[in-house]
């Protein structure tokens, strides 16, 4: 990559602005962390605006369950054949759908469940490509080769797979499941999302809750900066968060990007963050410290302001005592 000198301002929340030369000195040591990572980024130059893309890190941290959506958008739902259909000797492809008239269905079954040549052509069908039961013959039972289909109806194929994992990512493993579908990720679980520096909160948040299919609001979440003192700093919507964790630095044990629900979390400064991990008796201590300089404040005022008091009294006195000037 190439760093060099820039003197241009990039954008990293309302009106606030970092220059390109600082913002990539900081890219740099990002980058010299995860050497050898997909966790570095890249910037490139487009129509004059810099742009910062890569894998963002975002740890879990809800309290409450989320909703994972029963199935992908525009996906369509192929009902499973009825029963009855299987005991009817219709003709089902793979996939379950109906057949075309005289064409022999795709499936290796043994010589004794084929059924002689002549009375394949010599059956009778309708327009949807159905065999109608003979009225001298009794309904057919299962064959092997029946149960072959149901079961080639189950297992799903590899492009099928590959097209699962393409559409629905699982949260550390966690697919949909019908019995399972509302449930809490575990608290500091890491995930990623790509992004780049243009993305500002809200829509780092739709995109995270899109690549899981997360039916819940992206209006009950937020992002926080959470570090290890303690001071929970919360994203803004105008705040662009990979932006904002290159200015932490790349370190995730220093601070981390965590996702929370809205109403749950409270920020928290640095000033607070500072005494957060003290033991209760070291705390009250601090109190009563405290509490002892104010008094000997209160009693340095009280004094200054008493002496004053009484040099104007005696001034007021003497002006009192004096004789009248004409």
């Amino acid at each position: 990559m190439d760093y060099s000198h820039q003197t241009s301002l990039v954008p990293c929340g309302q009106d606030k602005y970092i220059s390109k030369n600082e913002l990539l000195l900081h890219l740099k040591t990002y980058n010299l962390y995860y050497e050898g990572q997909n966790l570095q980024l890249r910037h490139r130059e487009e129509e004059d605006e810099f742009i910062v893309e890569g894998l963002l890190n975002i740890s879990w941290g809800l309290r409450r369950p989320i909703r994972l959506q029963m199935q992908d958008d525009n996906e369509r739902i192929r009902p499973p054949p009825s029963s009855s259909s299987w005991h009817s000797g219709c003709n089902l492809g793979a996939q379950g759908t109906v057949l075309k008239p005289l064409t022999v269905p795709n499936i290796q079954i043994s010589e004794v469940d084929a059924l002689p040549e002549n009375e394949q052509t010599s059956s009778p069908t309708d327009s949807r490509g159905l065999k109608p039961l003979q009225e001298d013959t009794p309904q057919l039972m299962r064959t092997r080769s029946d149960v072959g289909v149901r079961r080639r109806g189950n297992v799903r194929t590899p492009s099928d797979q590959r097209r699962i994992r393409r559409h629905r990512f699982s949260i550390n493993g966690h697919y949909y499941n019908h019995k399972t579908s509302v449930f809490t990720p575990a608290y500091g679980s890491v995930t990623n999302v790509r992004i780049n520096s243009t993305m500002t909160t809200p829509q780092v948040l739709k995109l995270l809750l899109n690549k899981f299919k997360i039916e819940n609001s992206a209006e009950e979440f937020a992002l926080y900066v959470v570090h290890t003192s303690g001071e929970k700093q919360k994203l803004k919507n105008t705040d662009y968060p990979l932006i904002a964790r290159i200015l932490q630095g790349p370190c995730e044990q220093v601070s981390k990007v965590f996702l929370m629900e809205k109403d749950q979390v409270e920020e928290v400064t640095y000033d607070v963050a500072q005494y957060i991990k003290f033991e209760m008796p070291v705390l009250k201590s601090f109190i009563q410290k405290l509490q002892e300089e104010e008094d000997r404040e209160v009693k340095k005022l009280m004094r200054k302001y008493t002496v004053l008091r009484l040099m104007i009294r005696q001034r007021l006195e003497e002006i009192a005592e004096s004789p009248a000037t004409i």
